[in-house]
């Protein structure tokens, strides 16, 4: 049975890193820039949060809307003032610059709120709350962040595919040239995209504070998850980004009861086995 249960809490926690990756698939995957400040931006939004809600006694639903829209802010200023300056297609100049960011960022978080952990209060009870399916206890906010995160997967995935921002950001990010030629404009559409990308982070942002807490210099740690759903996943794949964040929370899952020490080892061998098997991922192109 516990096998079982293994599977099930790694599939929620599949949720939660999907929330990660969701981001980091649209921006690697999808547009080829290494963002290394996707995990300090997480937290940077996660510690407004925290702090909001105890200044003005915000719930956090109410802090859930105001990330995603400074996400969307900061995701927009992100793309102008910096990455629109080093985006090509080498993605040297970038990864570079968003290094040094993120070192900046890490600490500007621990001069404004220490290396004090901190969780979002006022969500005791859906964090507690848990309903018994059968022989197991599956969480209720688990299950939210799960829902959320296939919504969000169907939302962006069909956004790409459909509308016209998903075609002039696939155009875009194909042939910047060719692009251009046709009449997009490839800083706007890739601005819009990041606003997108960070925008999911709030989600990320409430739903991990919520869980558990978060501090400063916990960023590397969501990249490093991230990362890996995105390459398990296979680049370029929204839906492999779900996927790969899915196999990423069992492994790690299963891995914690064979040995308290061995769940995160897990998670890394998996996605080490995966690199060498099937380079492109499971759901990416030879």
């Amino acid at each position: 049975m516990q096998w079982l249960d293994g599977l099930v809490q790694g599939i929620l926690l599949g949720g939660l890193y999907a929330q990660y990756a969701l981001g980091m698939a649209l921006m690697f995957g999808v547009m080829r820039i290494v963002n290394i400040t996707h995990g300090d931006l997480m937290i940077l939004l996660a510690l407004i949060g925290i702090s909001l809600a105890v200044t003005f006694s915000l719930g956090p639903w109410t802090v859930l809307v105001i990330l995603v829209a400074l996400g969307a802010v900061l995701g927009l200023l992100l793309q102008r003032v910096v990455l629109n300056r080093v985006v090509g297609s080498d993605p040297l100049p970038s990864l570079i610059a968003t290094f040094g960011l993120s070192v900046a960022l890490q600490n500007a978080m621990l001069q404004v709120w220490s290396a004090d952990t901190r969780s979002l209060g006022g969500a005791s009870d859906i964090a507690q709350a848990s309903v018994q399916i059968g022989p197991l206890f599956v969480g209720v906010l688990p299950v939210i962040v799960l829902v959320t995160a296939t919504v969000l997967t169907g939302g962006l995935d069909a956004a790409l595919r459909y509308s016209k921002f998903g075609r002039s950001l696939r155009a875009a990010a194909a042939d910047v040239d060719a692009a251009a030629m046709t009449g997009v404009n490839p800083k706007r559409v890739y601005a819009g995209a990041t606003a997108v990308a960070v925008a999911i982070l709030g989600f990320a942002a409430v739903f991990q504070s919520m869980r558990a807490t978060v501090a400063p210099a916990d960023g590397p740690f969501q990249l490093i998850y991230a990362f890996e759903a995105v390459i398990i996943g296979g680049m370029g794949s929204i839906w492999g980004a779900f996927i790969g964040a899915m196999v990423l929370g069992v492994s790690q899952s299963v891995g914690f009861r064979i040995d308290p020490g061995f769940g995160i080892l897990a998670g890394h061998l998996v996605f080490l086995i995966v690199l060498a098997l099937r380079p492109q991922g499971l759901l990416g192109k030879e």
